[in-house]
């Protein structure tokens, strides 16, 4: 077994399919690769938007290892195509890095999060569109899957 991944997401996961969903690519991963998924609770919903953000993103942070690389999910991050994924993957375990994908919640991450991850990881975006950070949760273990299956050599991934 190769790389070690984590992912850090905003909450449990309420929709029935999306969670299905996730346990899913999760199951399949693990099998190729180390990973960790772990959940930060929600803010209090009576609190404006930006205050969720704001104490789910300091929620984050603290849950951040040193050797992590922080790699926030973000309609303002670079977009890499599955190849290029797998090879930031290999890349950071050539390295012994552990990348830590990070996934906010309803409102999105704080600034202060995509700081971090601007400043020693990424800003990674699955595309201009927004998603709803439960789907954002399926469609990341899903590429990492792909990644992983890139990078092991297996025909998951069809050029």
């Amino acid at each position: 077994m190769a790389a070690q991944l984590y992912c850090l997401f905003v909450g449990k996961c309420r929709e029935a399919a999306l969670r299905e969903a996730a346990d899913l690519y999760a199951l399949k991963l693990s099998r190729l690769a180390r990973c960790e998924l772990a959940l930060v609770k929600d803010a209090p919903a009576a609190l404006p938007a930006q205050e969720k953000s704001l104490r789910e993103g300091r929620d984050m942070l603290a849950r951040l290892d040193p050797r992590h690389v922080p790699v926030a999910l973000d309609e303002g991050g670079e977009m890499w195509t599955s190849r290029q994924l797998a090879a930031r993957l290999k890349a950071w375990e050539d390295a012994a890095r552990a990348p830590c994908f990070l996934v906010g919640g309803a409102f999105g991450l704080s600034d202060e999060v995509r700081e971090r991850a601007r400043a020693g990881g990424a800003l990674f975006s699955l595309g201009r569109i927004t998603l709803p950070h439960e789907l954002a949760r399926v469609v990341l273990l899903e590429q990492l899957y792909r990644a992983a299956s890139i990078n092991k050599g297996l025909p998951y991934h069809h050029d």
